[in-house]
């Protein structure tokens, strides 16, 4: 149907250009670089140097780290997360509530429990991965530490933020902002894209598709509206590159020590604490 065709207005222009761009916003645009690290390269030849320009080096170092992160995580999530507070309700060119009316239109039967579950499938492909290559960038033990704390720390942004923002589901039950499941999804996702990204760039779409899936089906469940799912998924990038940047920071060759203990949620739900020391 052509652009000028009198039956052509702008919800189907909204229906048929911005569905896409927002779905594939979240596996193209935060897609993490593949470009290879050179942090351990720099170190090892600032040893090999005299002690003031080995600190030269180093600052320089630390600088571009910074440079990495905020271009690589803080960008990428600045915008997936000011996309979600931008669409909430019916704000926005292409707002939540068009989503849903789309979903529901597009998808009237649409019913799955997948979405509970298969945001684990990186997370096996990732300690999969372990038994057959050496190529991943940390040793087992450390890979679970930055899970867990990625994990802690996208739980202790979720929650509190959940409950602050008093969004409804569009179901009806409470608790709406952010998707936990899809902030769950892409920190799996970007830690085994991390973990496996100089092995095959394919690792990372394949993990980065399983998260997208993830939120665009607790849409069609009608179990989140779409601007919950795009800050989820700003938050999920955000919490493991956060993460990564502290222990490459901190405590890139110091050993790492985990504690878990059983805690109490703010949902008032039973969970688990952790303590990551490095």
């Amino acid at each position: 149907m052509s652009l000028f065709h009198p039956n052509f207005n702008r919800l189907n222009l909204r229906k048929y250009v911005a569905v896409p761009l927002v779905w594939l916003s979240l596996l193209g645009g935060v897609q993490a670089q593949t470009t290879p690290e050179v942090v351990e390269v720099i170190a090892s030849v600032a040893e090999r140097l005299p002690a003031a320009q080995a600190d030269s080096i180093l600052k320089a170092q630390h600088k571009q780290s910074n440079r990495q992160f905020l271009k690589n995580a803080v960008l990428p999530s600045a915008v997936l997360i000011a996309a979600g507070i931008y669409t909430i309700k019916d704000n926005g060119f292409y707002s939540s509530y068009d989503a849903k009316q789309d979903a529901r239109t597009e998808f009237p039967h649409f019913s799955t429990k997948i979405d509970d579950y298969i945001f684990f499938v990186p997370m096996v492909g990732l300690y999969g991965f372990n038994l057959f290559s050496s190529q991943n960038k940390h040793d087992i033990r450390r890979q679970t530490g930055l899970l867990l704390a990625s994990g802690a720390l996208a739980t202790a942004i979720i929650y509190p933020t959940k409950i602050l923002s008093g969004q409804e589901r569009p179901n009806g039950l409470p608790r709406a902002f952010p998707s936990g499941h899809t902030a769950y999804a892409f920190t799996i996702a970007t830690i085994a894209d991390k973990e496996f990204r100089d092995k095959s760039p394919w690792i990372s779409v394949g993990a980065y598709t399983i998260a997208s899936a993830t939120g665009v089906m607790r849409v069609l469940n009608n179990e989140h509206w779409m601007s919950d799912v795009l800050a989820g998924a700003g938050i999920g990038i955000l919490s493991v590159n956060t993460v990564y940047w502290l222990h490459d920071k901190f405590a890139r060759n110091k050993g790492l020590n985990a504690r878990m203990a059983p805690t109490i949620l703010p949902n008032g739900q039973l969970g688990m604490g952790l303590a990551v020391k490095f």
